[in-house]
């Protein structure tokens, strides 16, 4: 072949791809189109390509030249027949009629539970009480051991607990050393917080605790609780009563009922149980009391300067009370129809 032939074959191929792209209207034949000039293996430009082998070798720079001035033209009209194509659907799309009247488009909302902690946040900021976090996966040393729970305490039972390894095996035993387990309440922040810093402390920390415990209206496995810590030199009882009086009356209403039940924890000493009335019922929300003198010594106070309360409430049911949620499961079903009301 010589030079003329192969320009006469380059200037034919550009006017048939510039026939077959102004005439491709749709994606589908603009990939044809694509495929029979540009074609990796079969396309006409690859075939005319092949024919530069015969030019003499005097003539294969032009030739050259020639072939890449042919080639970046189709990839011009590839380019300039997407862009057309793109164009008309775009014109012949929905169109807005400005004369209807506008709608908000539906948003996402912040999650109820979620609502709750940065109300109770909140809340105990304007009592003075500063937001702490903690880990979820804990040791036993700040999940039991530095809370005065003794070995053999029920509620150190693998069973009643989320263990999770040792050094990579699987435990079975709850007073192995160094175990691990999700944490079991946010009482851990306390002493971690304690551990870090000297009285006076006045801290509250909100997060998820585990528990293996069977899900009904009012219990489930995984839940969220609000530990509260006061320590220094002259707290008592009735700080705590107070304290927890005055948040139950700006979170759950001025109306509200609550009452304070002698009861036991082996991290306080005296201990109460904290309900309030729902529904002519009265439900538990949280326990509390002072800090026991061995959870204090734990952690390197001296009992005899400094005491001071702690309690943990449980977010869920405070979120149930104030707005009438009867069954802890339906937050989280994930059910749209649920969530959209808050």
């Amino acid at each position: 072949m010589d030079i003329g032939e192969f320009k006469l074959a380059l200037e034919q191929l550009v006017q048939d791809a510039e026939r077959d792209f102004a005439a491709a209207n749709t994606p589908d034949a603009l990939e044809q189109a694509r495929v029979a000039y540009l074609g990796a293996r079969s396309g006409r430009l690859k075939t005319i390509q092949k024919q530069m082998g015969t030019l003499p070798p005097d003539c294969r720079k032009e030739g050259g030249l020639a072939f890449n001035q042919a080639k970046q033209r189709l990839q011009q009209l590839l380019a300039d027949s997407q862009q057309r194509i793109k164009s008309n659907a775009a014109d012949s799309g929905p169109q807005i009629d400005p004369t209807l009247p506008g709608y908000r488009p539906h948003l996402g909302t912040v999650h109820p539970i979620t609502q709750t902690i940065e109300h109770l946040m909140e809340i105990m900021g304007r009592l003075g009480f500063a937001a702490v976090e903690g880990p979820e996966v804990e040791d036993t040393w700040h999940n039991f051991i530095a809370l005065n729970i003794p070995e053999d305490h029920p509620a150190r039972d693998p069973l009643d607990n989320f263990y999770l390894t040792v050094a990579g095996q699987a435990i079975d035993d709850a007073d192995a050393k160094d175990a691990r387990l999700l944490r079991s309440q946010t009482s851990t922040v306390q002493i971690r917080v304690m551990e870090n810093a000297s009285p006076p402390v006045r801290v509250i920390s909100l997060g998820r605790v585990y528990r293996p415990d069977e899900a009904d209206p009012t219990h489930f496995p995984m839940f969220h609780q609000m530990e509260g810590l006061w320590i220094d030199r002259e707290v008592h009882m009735g700080h705590l009563k107070s304290v927890l009086r005055l948040f139950a009356t700006a979170y759950l209403g001025s109306d509200v009922q609550i009452r304070f039940r002698p009861s036991f924890f082996p991290f306080t000493e005296p201990s109460v149980e904290v309900d309030f009335q729902w529904n002519g019922q009265w439900m538990e929300f949280g326990g509390a009391g002072m800090v026991d003198p061995n959870v204090l010594r734990a952690v390197g106070y001296d009992p005899e300067e400094v005491g001071g309360f702690a309690f943990g409430l449980g977010v869920e049911r405070l979120c149930m009370r104030r707005h009438g949620v009867t069954d802890i499961r339906d937050l989280y079903r994930n059910d749209l129809r649920f969530l959209h009301q808050f």
